[in-house]
């Protein structure tokens, strides 16, 4: 009806899952609020945004190594 397609829960909880670790939740702290047992299984849910990457990555030092 809203125009949106096919909308499972199960992409609801992975999109609050990344959009909570885009606001800077831990793995932990988004498990606890998705009942996973593991942390694992709530990296499964919880996608780095690579474009949000990009902008806080680093260079490598020269000389580093």
């Amino acid at each position: 009806r809203a125009g949106l397609g096919r909308v499972h829960a199960h992409r609801l909880r992975h999109t609050a899952a990344t959009e909570l670790l885009r606001a800077g939740a831990s793995l932990p702290e988004i498990g606890q609020l998705l009942r996973h047992r593991r942390t694992a299984t709530t990296a499964i849910y919880a996608k780095v945004d690579r474009d949000n990457l990009r902008l806080i990555a680093r260079p490598w030092p020269e000389g580093a190594l």
